[in-house]
C-alpha cells in the first residue's frame, strides 16, 4: 500500500493537493485509514481463500487474482499523478470496483467469510472513483 505513491515528485504531489475539492469532501483525511482497513480486509479474504480452496492450482490462481487487484488499486495514486487525468483515476477505480466484484463473486463458492472481506473494498470503492469524477468536473482542465 506504501508503494503507491512512489515514483511521485514534489510536482504530482501539489498538482493532486491543489485540485479545486467539493465543499462534501470533509472526509479526505480518513482515506489513509479507510484503505488501511481495506488492505488488511483483503490480506485476510486472500488468506482464507488460499486455506479453503481445494487445490494450490487454483489457491495460486486466486492469489495472481487478489495480487491484479492490489496492484490495479496501487496504480490509481501513482499513474493519476504522474498524467494529471482525473479521467485515468476515474477508469482505474472503476477497473478496481469490477475487478473486486469479480473476485468476490469467484471467491464466494469457496469461502463466504473470504466473499465478505471484500465488502469494504466494495463499499468504497464507488465513492472514492465518484469522488474523482467529480474532481473532474470541478477541474476540468485537469479531467
Amino acid at each position: 500500500m506504501f508503494l503507491s505513491g512512489v515514483g511521485l515528485g514534489r510536482e504530482e504531489i501539489r498538482w493532486f493537493r491543489e485540485l479545486q475539492r467539493p465543499t462534501w469532501l470533509t472526509f479526505e483525511r480518513f482515506i489513509p485509514l479507510i484503505w488501511t482497513t481495506i488492505f488488511i480486509c483483503g490480506a485476510a479474504s486472500a488468506t482464507i481463500a488460499w486455506n479453503a480452496s481445494p487445490d494450490r492450482t487454483t489457491a495460486w490462481w486466486l492469489m495472481a487474482y487478489y495480487l491484479g487487484l492490489e496492484l490495479t488499486t496501487l496504480a490509481y495514486t501513482s499513474i493519476m499523478c504522474q498524467t494529471r487525468c482525473l479521467r485515468v483515476g476515474t477508469l482505474i477505480g472503476g477497473t478496481g470496483l469490477i475487478l473486486c466484484a469479480m473476485l468476490c463473486i469467484t471467491v464466494f463458492p469457496l469461502s463466504p467469510i473470504a466473499a465478505a472481506l471484500l465488502a469494504p473494498y466494495l463499499l468504497w470503492s464507488p465513492i472514492g472513483t465518484y469522488t474523482t469524477w467529480v474532481l473532474g468536473q470541478i477541474n476540468p482542465s485537469e479531467w
